[in-house]
């Protein structure tokens, strides 16, 4: 991103911002351009100038580029499990629609327009390497959605609930994917929660999700 002189001179001469402030607003800013637009095509003055503090604020609250961005995907983790949570909650004690209110959440929220797919998804296809710290993030937000898909499988009675997160967890990669590829909202997007709920039929024998109410 190109700035004018002005745009400079205003980024200069803008007050030191205090720290837990300036770290609500950069956190804000790189989530906001780092989600929408990429992590290596975002600068850090984008970031000081979205934010709307002076570059010394930033430096103050992280030592780098990287640590900003591993500050970001920790965030962007914190908000994915509390949306998780949020579908799982809306059927306490019943895993079988608990699956399926995860995805048709999912399926509703990959329908929005201008929807950028997973975080994690798209950091991963900007840093290659596994050592990585922003990687490293991903691993973790992988590893404990998977924790919990199993959780939600085994408690459903799966005949095999590793196999049945797998293909859960396959399912909802592929949501992130053709969001991006066919567009939000698209015909592969809407069909993931009755294939969810196909999966999950296959693989719990005898489970079934009780009708709302009591009704058939």
């Amino acid at each position: 991103m190109t700035r004018t002189a002005s745009e400079k001179s205003t980024a200069r001469s803008r007050p030191h911002t205090a720290g837990p402030t300036a770290q609500q607003l950069l956190l804000r800013a790189a989530g906001e351009l780092f989600y929408r637009e990429g992590i290596r095509a975002v600068g850090v003055d984008a970031v000081v100038e979205r934010a709307g503090v002076n570059k010394m604020s930033l430096y103050r609250q992280f030592s780098s580029k990287d640590e900003l961005v591993v500050a970001y995907l920790e965030q962007a983790s914190e908000r994915f499990f509390e949306r998780f949570d949020r579908s799982i909650d809306k059927h306490p004690g019943e895993p079988v629609r608990q699956i399926a209110q995860y995805f048709e959440d999912l399926t509703g929220r990959a329908s929005v327009e201008g929807y950028r797919g997973c975080p994690f998804v798209n950091v991963s296809a900007e840093f290659p390497d596994a050592n990585h710290p922003a990687r490293q993030c991903v691993a973790r937000n992988k590893t404990e959605l998977m924790a919990r898909l199993l959780a939600l499988t085994t408690a459903a009675g799966a005949d095999d609930p590793a196999y049945l997160a797998n293909a859960l967890a396959l399912l909802i990669e592929g949501i992130y994917a053709a969001s991006q590829t066919y567009g939000p909202g698209c015909g592969p997007v809407q069909a993931a929660p009755r294939l969810a709920a196909q999966l999950v039929a296959a693989a719990c024998p005898g489970a079934c999700s009780r009708p709302a109410d009591g009704q058939a």
